[in-house]
């Protein structure tokens, strides 16, 4: 079933390849992208399943085609149907978002033979790079520093144990066709081995499709850093400095994100930076993404991933370098040269979000679901929503408990916090459960005040405030 609707134009300089793009997504992304193309004077398709049929970007968008059932497997994660809207619809180029389809190559394929422009990187880069042990020697060689661990998949439990007595414990065992915080499992002792092997290839089998993990050498107390990339078809490639990303939950899924990172030497920063470029450079990489890196105590960095799509967190590099990054991938794809040098970013403030999720985070962060009887974002000086939420809206259960980001720009990092604060205060959502008072204790926190916090921060919180009772 196709809904359409009228036609937009306006004054913006608009890439001549595009005139209509289908948006491969749902939620706040899918919003956030239509958004790019209504202000680029470019039509837009959305694709829903039946639960999302009066979503907002159902309703924001030019044309919506609806594409299955509930299920994402029915639905966003059905290449078939989403590229005979692409088809029925007439749009030219397809944007992933995050999620869902954003990092597989056969969809990517599947659009070039269909001669439907993949809005991302070029198939390779996301098959070498989604292969995350592959994506460790590609990074070693570039001459990025890599974690000590296997240079492949393992091949069987004799293999794991043999590489693991190599590696020393503690270690990870992470999937290697996937990232976001599924299939990792920490390994203290050769005990413990065999059973969280099995543990993570299964996870990563639901959650990927493949059974195959590596294991890499645990910090244990990192600092999550990432950098952005743009890099265009011209062979010109930049970064837009980093983000923080640490404060995650007991299932690696992050919380709040900052840039830049707080209390980073400006040489580390620089060779962060550097190392990232090359990394995509020796892939031949294109589009928007992201090189991932663990930082320890003394701000020795290691890369860990890289993910070839648009990160959740774009907004807080946006708000610091003035680039609107989602744009800046539909005008990569439709041709277009980065009109930046290196030289010519900069970084203006500090910008920190919060992601406000349907979540109980006393009880493991369990989804909750239900209808949003109200729904007031917070407004103001410096702050920005990314959201799909209505009042009235229903938070269906089959898809991420991801409500709103709430994003905050200030002069200062300190300033910052206190308007993430103020904001959280302001936002109003009654109807199912969330994680907003979660996220004012967190950020209330000395720890996170003072920008000294580590991946372990949040399940350490989050154990403190139950035995005291502090999660209310």
């Amino acid at each position: 079933m196709s809904k359409r609707r009228s036609a937009h134009a306006n004054g913006y300089n608009t890439p001549t390849v595009f005139r209509k793009i289908l948006v491969a997504n749902r939620g706040e992304i899918a919003v956030r992208v239509i958004r790019a193309c209504r202000e680029l004077g470019i039509q837009s398709v959305a694709v829903y399943s039946e639960a999302d049929r009066d979503a907002l970007h159902v309703q924001l968008a030019d044309e919506a085609i609806c594409i299955g059932p509930p299920p994402s497997t029915e639905s966003y994660l059905n290449i078939p149907h989403i590229l005979m809207a692409a088809q029925i619809t007439g749009a030219e180029a397809v944007h992933p978002g995050y999620g869902y389809l954003s990092e597989r190559s056969s969809f990517a394929e599947a659009c070039a033979l269909q001669g439907i422009k993949f809005i991302g990187p070029p198939v390779e880069a996301i098959t070498k790079m989604g292969d995350k042990s592959l994506a460790r020697a590609i990074a070693h060689k570039a001459g990025a520093p890599v974690l000590p661990g296997t240079e492949r998949a393992l091949q069987s439990e004799d293999e794991a144990v043999a590489a693991a007595r190599q590696i020393g414990f503690p270690l990870l065992i992470k999937a290697a066709a996937g990232g976001g915080g599924r299939g990792i499992r920490r390994v203290m002792s050769e005990d413990d081995l065999i059973p969280a092997l099995r543990i993570a290839q299964s996870e990563a089998q639901a959650a990927f499709g493949s059974p195959e993990v590596y294991l890499e050498k645990y910090i244990p107390e990192p600092r999550h850093i990432e950098v952005q990339i743009l890099a265009d078809e011209h062979g010109n490639v930049l970064h837009l400095y980093e983000r923080e990303c640490s404060i995650q939950n007991p299932r690696h899924q992050k919380m709040i994100e900052e840039a830049p990172a707080p209390n980073l030497k400006p040489e580390t920063r620089r060779a962060l930076g550097e190392a990232a470029v090359k990394v995509a450079q020796a892939v031949g990489y294109q589009n928007a993404g992201t090189i991932e890196f663990l930082v320890d105590a003394e701000e020795n960095f290691y890369f860990i991933e890289m993910n070839t799509r648009l990160q959740v967190e774009h907004p807080v590099t946006e708000a610091i370098t003035g680039i609107d990054i989602v744009q800046w991938q539909i005008r990569i794809a439709a041709g277009e040269r980065l009109s930046y040098t290196q030289s010519e970013i900069h970084v203006s403030g500090h910008a920190i979000e919060a992601r406000l999720t349907a979540e109980i985070p006393e009880q493991d962060f369990t989804p909750s679901t239900g209808r949003i009887s109200e729904w007031t974002p917070p407004g103001g000086p410096g702050v920005r929503v990314d959201s799909h939420l209505y009042t009235g809206y229903s938070v269906p259960p089959y898809y991420d408990p991801l409500l709103a980001k709430i994003i905050v720009h200030a002069p200062t990092r300190e300033m910052a916090v206190t308007r993430l604060q103020r904001a959280l205060h302001e936002t109003r959502i009654t109807g199912v459960s969330t994680c907003r008072d979660f996220l004012l204790r967190l950020i209330a926190t000395d720890e996170f005040r003072r920008g000294e916090v580590s991946t372990p921060f949040v399940p350490r919180l989050l154990k403190s405030m139950l035995t005291t009772g502090g999660v209310r």
